[in-house]
């Protein structure tokens, strides 16, 4: 059974629930003195929170989605499987799997869309990584066949999964309802998590003699997905937006590549590379890729962008990077453009993005062009 499976969480609160009572029933009888006895009431209780805290940490993971499986809780690699189908996709691409997204006629692609599970090959970085992709039905319908699409990459936080932003942010399913409401055009998502290669945080940058996650982020996902669905290969065609770690990541991309990317959005993005016990050494001594990981720091000194967008929110209670994300507002110059959503109250969760990502996208999509 799987990690976020109902099973197992029931499975843990029952346990729970037995073993609350069994203390109950039999404390009167561990009650006397001797080392059986006292032995006997400290296990009852050692067990009994155990199992509490389980089920408490099982309930929360299954509705934030901060791991997908046991592997993933414990940090240990998983390898994607050797078969796949190569008839579908492209030399960078290979699609593994499809499935349909939570809407109305989601199983039909030109009335729902379609999710596509695809392993994306880093040509450059040699990063290879897991991803969804999202279709919108106008990407399957005879009227668009030779209609390019904008596009975005989407990414999660860090320790999440890909799933988050199927399950948890229900990204396809927002978007879908969004261009039904006429309020955004069809685009395209391209939805993983940051952490490409596991378990090490990279935060985005190009490690020296490490992981080139920078690289494979602003050039080599952008090529290989042109090169496998419609989308075209200018800046405008294409965005980039997370939250908190794919926050961080989706506004650092955007600013240092606007030759790539015309847009970026930070939910609840902190603006500064994280140097913790995940990250590693990312920079090795080099003082210069440290500065320029900050980006209140490279507004501040360097070049700044033509025409670039970005959106970045945070909240007056509940948030802890309110005062960088109005730093950030006041050092974007002009001719590039800034937006906020500051809410009044909203914690680092999901909740918060759940609010968010809705005008989020309707943002995003209109400032991007489909050719």
């Amino acid at each position: 059974m799987g990690l976020t499976s109902n099973k197992v969480l029931a499975i843990a609160v029952a346990l729970a629930v037995v073993l609350f009572v069994a203390t109950i029933w039999l404390w009167p009888r561990l009650a006397r003195g001797g080392w059986k006895a006292v032995s006997g009431r400290i296990g009852l209780l050692l067990a009994t929170q155990v199992a509490l805290f389980a089920s408490v940490g099982l309930a929360a993971n299954n509705s934030f989605l901060f791991y997908g499986s046991w592997a993933d809780l414990f940090g240990q690699e998983q390898d994607m499987g050797v078969v796949v189908d190569h008839s579908a996709g492209s030399k960078d691409v290979k699609v593994v799997g499809t499935q349909a997204p939570d809407v109305p006629g989601g199983g039909r692609p030109s009335v729902g869309g379609q999710i596509q599970k695809v392993v994306i090959a880093g040509e450059t970085s040699k990063i290879d990584s897991p991803a969804y992709v999202y279709l919108p039905p106008e990407y399957f319908q005879p009227k668009y066949e030779k209609s390019t699409f904008p596009a975005s990459v989407v990414l999660t936080g860090y320790p999440g999964t890909a799933e988050n932003l199927l399950k948890g942010l229900k990204y396809p399913k927002t978007a879908f309802q969004q261009v039904k409401d006429k309020k955004m055009q069809p685009m395209i998502l391209v939805m993983l998590r940051p952490t490409v290669a596991p378990p090490r945080d990279t935060e985005c940058v190009d490690v020296p003699g490490g992981p080139q996650t920078e690289t494979f982020f602003a050039k080599d996902l952008p090529k290989a997905i042109s090169e496998t669905y419609r989308v075209g290969t200018k800046a405008r065609n294409w965005g980039f937006m997370g939250n908190s770690t794919g926050g961080y990541c989706a506004l650092k991309i955007a600013l240092h590549h606007p030759e790539t990317f015309s847009a970026g959005a930070g939910f609840s993005a902190y603006y500064k590379a994280a140097d913790d016990v995940t990250t590693g050494d990312l920079f090795h001594g080099d003082k210069a890729a440290q500065r320029r990981a900050d980006l209140l720091w490279t507004l501040d000194h360097a070049q700044q962008p033509k025409s670039s967008s970005f959106l970045v929110t945070s909240s007056k209670e509940g948030e802890g990077n309110l005062k960088a994300t109005q730093a950030f507002i006041r050092k974007v110059k002009a001719p590039n453009r800034v937006s906020s959503i500051i809410l009044d109250s909203g914690g680092h969760n999901f909740n918060t993005w759940n609010r968010e990502i809705p005008p989020g996208l309707v943002w995003i999509a209109g400032r991007l062009s489909a050719s």
